[in-house]
């Protein structure tokens, strides 16, 4: 493969200076067979003085080139870029004729056949600079055009675009021009969809997805498109632009490597959010949430788009902080900000404490290849924390105030973070500047450390900041009910500022048994309760009568466990006296996910490993039991599942799959019976025979990941050495198999049998990523990573891939973080 330029920023500011890009004229032929597609493009724009230039594009063969009907050499193609020399200045037209080929590693034109019915599809993602693959372009944010896209697929396929599309004849579709959008932004997606239609205030509305989910969609129709509806509603009532494109389409795409992406007009999503198991409301609520969160980018990143890739946060960060707060305000849901700070933020948390951080607003990203290392828990969970506590200090209306002007000052147009924060600036008298430098500039988390002092009669409160950035928070202080000594019964919250100008204000009664700095989680920063308040929350958590509240005293408690405070048995101590009586979905997800894989997987030690393990099955049997009257079925699901992920011992699992449901339920779905069959896999309590047993009675996609899973994760030396190959030495398997194998290759269980594949890791992990590309290299340090080997050993193996084999951006970026998170494992053992 030739080697691919990134962009540097110089390179795009001096090409935005010389061009103007008027419009593209596209045609895709996707009839050409399995593994290429034809690729037209004319592109025409003018030069604003006689310059040399380039034009970006990843063929497969370039067939021929023309600029203003003049042939160009198509052997002077290095790597991506096709020069283009001695450009006078003017119009000017560039046709490019290129055989272009399929991914399957979701990248440019991705495709998909469908197990469960031989079926094909194809989708574009675009997404950073991967609209190379698919056609030629001046690929930068800032040279947006007008788009017209012809797409030729077989007769019974259906194509959807950017702009609402027409089939014209002979498997030809035309789309309508799309206005001036930026090159990644364009979005295709062909193959025999099942589609339901609809319209909402003269607009078309559709859904789509792969037919064998049909049944699956249709269920859940009603409930997509009503949040879609009560979402595009509630954003005209706050934004003062309408909705900028012809059509709105959502379409759930297979092997998706995102949540979503923001094509407008026609919106992707990875296709697991069609449900075809059970899945709990919080689930729903997250579907829910991912809706609003694309439709925000609508507005912000489609119709005013970054002028650069350094201010992706704004594109992020504000779709982000919208989709929450949209959800809560306009659906049905209840807890997206519980959610909120219980999952997301703890991303953010996690991302700011590494090495690898970075402000949520960089100023230096010098290329391409830098950008898209920021798409992490800072420019999504930090960013929108960041948005949120402007919000508290700035107040909504003249938040939405700012946010419109933007959106008038620069539509279909690009903007920086100067133009954003002038925006929000002429809407207010407050120094939006100055907060903009502390929290965006700036990188870490702050502490807020409380200290109660009390004397007969008032009590105050203390808080001392362990970093820069000022925060607004809301302190909430709990009194014990004293009819049953267990909860806790709020009596008062009251708003502060950090640094306090004046210092604490004395306020009137008793000592309070909890006091809770940042109890409506508005601010962006680690909290350490008082002596006392953290007594009363261990004792008494789950009487904390606000879900949001107790978020924050689980985050405080986890990043406690983090910073080698408190020990890790002492969290599942505490999960195990209070989960049981949690009602939330999002808490009791958030605490067993990270008493699972951080403290039973890598905290303790090994020797630790089985009581930590039994300690959470009791737990999950305790919940199991508490919701045998099928009022809490979310609850439920999840404490079967954890159950099933911890078992230690084969038998009650096995023992559900033979008669295909847990003893007053829920009966086992495919997801359950996988869940449970890679679970034995581990335990060497199944083999291949069993495995194809299952994939014969689900053969769907989903179906093919759980056997791969399965597969890896049998206890047998044969076994690891297939997975093994699948993984690091066939280039065919996609990136949702590559994913599988890996999720089921390592297992604590197996340390001793999987130990001599951990020196290998580092050496094949950097000829693959170098191999396939981005989105391989981050599955293949996140999810192939050998995240159970907690080991000094193993640190200083890491340590000197990274400082001797040069690993491509993406795996280095992903090795460097996993390593900071096995250095820490380290420090909370040793604590």
């Amino acid at each position: 493969m030739a080697c691919m330029s990134v962009l540097t920023r110089d390179e795009a500011q001096n090409r935005a200076q010389l061009l103007d890009v008027h419009r593209y004229t596209v045609e895709l032929d996707l009839t050409t067979g399995d593994e290429t597609f034809g690729s037209r493009t004319l592109i025409r724009f003018t030069a604003r003085t006689d310059a040399d230039t380039f034009v970006e594009v990843k063929p497969h063969e370039l067939r021929s080139v023309t600029l203003d009907g003049e042939p160009l050499d198509t052997g002077s193609l290095d790597g991506n870029r096709l020069p283009l020399k001695n450009l006078t200045e003017g119009e000017h037209e560039l046709r490019v004729d290129a055989v272009m080929r399929y991914s399957r590693t979701g990248e440019g034109m991705h495709r998909f056949t469908d197990p469960t019915d031989g079926e094909t599809y194809v989708y574009t993602q675009m997404f950073l600079d991967d609209v190379q693959r698919v056609f030629a372009t001046f690929d930068q944010p800032d040279l947006k055009a007008v788009f017209e896209l012809t797409v030729k697929a077989p007769e019974h396929w259906t194509v959807l675009a950017n702009g609402v599309t027409e089939h014209t004849g002979d498997g030809v579709w035309r789309a309508a021009a799309t206005p001036r959008i930026s090159t990644y932004l364009v979005a295709v997606a062909a193959g025999p969809w099942h589609s339901v239609r609809t319209e909402h205030r003269g607009l078309p509305f559709g859904i789509h997805c792969r037919r064998s989910l049909a049944p699956h969609l249709d269920a859940d129709a009603e409930e997509i498109l009503g949040i879609t509806r009560a979402c595009f509603d509630r954003y005209h009532e706050k934004f003062t632009e309408p909705y900028p494109f012809d059509s709105y389409d959502q379409a759930f795409v297979p092997e998706f490597n995102a949540g979503a992406m923001e094509n407008p007009g026609l919106v992707t999503f990875r296709d697991e959010f069609v449900y075809r198991s059970a899945v709990t409301d919080t689930e729903r609520q997250t579907r829910a949430m991912v809706i609003a969160h694309e439709m925000a980018h609508m507005w912000f990143g489609d119709l005013v788009t970054l002028k650069w890739w350094d201010d992706i946060w704004l594109n992020e960060s504000f779709a982000e902080y919208m989709g929450y707060r949209t959800t809560a305000e306009a659906t049905r849901f209840t807890g997206p900000w519980t959610e909120f700070g219980v999952t997301r933020k703890a991303w953010g948390y996690d991302a700011d404490q590494r090495p690898t951080t970075h402000p949520v607003a960089p100023e230096a990203v010098p290329d391409t290849a830098s950008a898209l290392l920021n798409f992490d828990g800072i420019s999504y969970a930090k960013g929108a924390s960041a948005l949120r506590q402007l919000v508290t200090w700035l107040g909504e209306e003249d938040f939405l105030a700012g946010i419109n002007t933007h959106f008038a000052r620069h539509r279909f147009g690009n903007a920086t973070l100067a133009d954003f924060i002038d925006s929000l600036a002429s809407a207010t008298d407050r120094d939006v500047h100055a907060w903009a430098d502390a929290w965006l500039r700036t990188t870490g988390v702050d502490t807020l450390t409380a200290s109660v002092d009390a004397v007969p009669g008032r009590w105050t409160l203390a808080l001392d900041r362990d970093g820069s950035r000022p925060h607004r928070v809301t302190v909430g202080v709990y009194d014990r009910d004293l009819g049953d000594g267990r909860t806790l019964v709020l009596r008062e919250r009251y708003e502060t500022d950090v640094p306090h100008a004046a210092g604490p204000e004395p306020r009137p009664g008793t000592r309070p048994a909890l006091v809770v700095p940042n109890d409506l989680d508005l601010t962006y920063a680690k909290v350490r309760l008082d002596e006392t308040s953290l007594e009363t929350a261990l004792r008494g958590l789950s009487g904390i009568p606000d879900p949001l509240t107790r978020a924050v005293v689980w985050n405080s408690l986890r990043d406690m466990v983090r910073d080698g405070e408190l020990a890790p048995s002492d969290y599942l101590a505490t999960a195990s006296a209070h989960l049981p009586e949690e009602t939330d979905l999002a808490l009791v997800q958030g605490v067993l996910a990270f008493a699972a894989g951080h403290i039973a997987d890598r905290y303790l030690e090994p020797k630790e490993r089985p009581a930590a393990l039994s300690a959470l099955t009791s737990l999950c049997r305790d919940v199991i039991r508490r919701t045998e009257d099928g009022d809490h079925p979310g609850l439920r699901l999840i404490a079967v599942r954890h159950f099933i992920s911890a078992a230690a011992h084969p038998d009650t699992i096995a023992a559900w799959l033979a008669e295909g449901t847990v003893p007053g339920g829920p009966e086992l779905d495919p997801e359950l019976r996988w869940r449970i069959l890679a679970r034995l896999a581990v335990l060497g309590a199944t083999d291949e025979a069993a495995i194809a047993a299952e994939l014969e009675r689900d053969p769907s996609a989903t179906g093919q990941e759980g056997a791969a899973r399965c597969r890896a994760a049998l206890p047998d030396e044969d076994a690891k050495a297939r997975a093994w190959e699948t993984m690091f030495h066939s280039d065919e398997v996609s990136n949702y198999l590559f994913t599988a194998t890996a999720q089921g290759f390592w297992q604590p269980e197996q340390a001793d049998l999987v130990r001599p594949y951990v020196a290998r890791y580092y050496e094949d992990a950097v000829r693959l990523a170098a191999r396939r590309g981005p989105a391989i290299a981050v599955a293949t340090g996140r999810w192939a990573f050998p995240v159970h080997e907690v080991d000094p050993d193993h640190l200083e193996l890491g340590e000197r891939c990274l400082r001797e084999h040069d690993p491509v951006p993406a795996l280095r970026r992903t090795l460097a973080d996993q390593l900071d998170d096995l250095a820490r494992a380290l420090r909370v053992r040793q604590a």
